[in-house]
Formats: structure tokens, C-alpha cells, sequence
């Protein structure tokens, strides 16, 4: 069976919104500062053990734009994933090797992770996602990357009562603490 592994860039203060500067507010791309050589290889680890990746629109539309034509290793990692898109908005056919999941998004992701073979499903971002993922039951790990900066404002990560078991804790050069938490 599949696993949905959720995965976040946070501030101290639980600010999730933003953190590349792709959506367009006033305090976007304050983790970019801390994405490192050291960020960039186990985001390509943790990329490179997943068959999809899961946004909702917003982040599909800001991560086509971003990376769907830059270079390096990440990017391609990136471009070469099937992405699912969960979106109440979009119609038709999509670009970016992306598949939109019509219809009910939690039953179609109920199906794909009932899968026997093959590899993980990543979500970044998208706080409403996360949420519905949350309430949902559907998380089976929980990847926090946990900024040293506050923020005082924007969006952070909420949901229903959701028991986690921390079971990674990493300290990176700049700062940064990798927490992985598995649903329990």
C-alpha cells in the first residue's frame, strides 16, 4: 500500500504560506534563504522514492510556472513525477505530466494508495489540502522542515486533532530542523 507523506516548510511561529515567494504576498520566499545544498539533496531523496505528486491548484499553477522549465537535478525530479492535482476549479487537460483528479479527490486518493505496487505519493504545501488530507485520515507521514524565523503573519497549518509519533529529528547547517512524524 502507498503512503501519503505530507510535507511542509514551517516558521517558528507555524506559518506554512508562501515559503518559495511564488505566491505573490508581502512575506513570501522566507525559507529561501535556508534552502542549501543539504535541503536540495533530501528533497531529491525524498522525491526520487515517490511514483506521484500530489497539489492542489495553486501550487500546481506557481510550481509549473517556476520549475517547469528551470534545470538542475531538483527541477528535473520535479518535471518527470506524474502530478496529481486535487482542484475544484480546473477543467481539461493540464500540462506538466499532471492528471487532474475529477470528481471526489479523497475517494480517487483513497483508490491510488490502496495500491499494492509501487512508490509514495508527496504533497507540498497547500495548508486547505493538508487539511482535508488530515481530516480525511489520509497522512500516513507528516515531513515538517522547521524555519528559525517568525513571521507574525500569514496562513499556518491547522487541522482536526490528528496523534502523530515523531520518529526523525535533524538539525541542518542552516538552521533548519527535519521533523518526520508518522500518523499513529
Amino acid at each position: 500500500m502507498r503512503k501519503i507523506i505530507a510535507s511542509t516548510l514551517m516558521t517558528l511561529d507555524g506559518v506554512v504560506e508562501d515559503p518559495g515567494g511564488f505566491g505573490g504576498t508581502s512575506f513570501g520566499g522566507w525559507a529561501q534563504p535556508y534552502f542549501g545544498e543539504e535541503a536540495v539533496r533530501r528533497s531529491i531523496e525524498k522525491l526520487a522514492s515517490c511514483d506521484y505528486f500530489l497539489c492542489g491548484r495553486r501550487t500546481y499553477e506557481m510550481f509549473a510556472a517556476a520549475w517547469g522549465a528551470a534545470d538542475g537535478p531538483y527541477a528535473d525530479r520535479l518535471r518527470e513525477l506524474p502530478k496529481l492535482v486535487a482542484s475544484s476549479t480546473l477543467t481539461g487537460e493540464l500540462t506538466w505530466n499532471a492528471t487532474l483528479l475529477e470528481g471526489d479527490a479523497i475517494a480517487a486518493l483513497k483508490r491510488i494508495k490502496e495500491e499494492e505496487d509501487g512508490g509514495d505519493i508527496m504533497m507540498y504545501g497547500n495548508p486547505a489540502l493538508l487539511h482535508t488530507l488530515l481530516e480525511n485520515g489520509l497522512v500516513d507521514q507528516l515531513d515538517i522542515m522547521l524555519h528559525p524565523i517568525v513571521l507574525g503573519t500569514g496562513t499556518k497549518l491547522s487541522g482536526p486533532r490528528t496523534e502523530l509519533k515523531l520518529v526523525q529529528q535533524d538539525t541542518l547547517p542552516s538552521g533548519v530542523i527535519a521533523l518526520g512524524y508518522e500518523a499513529v
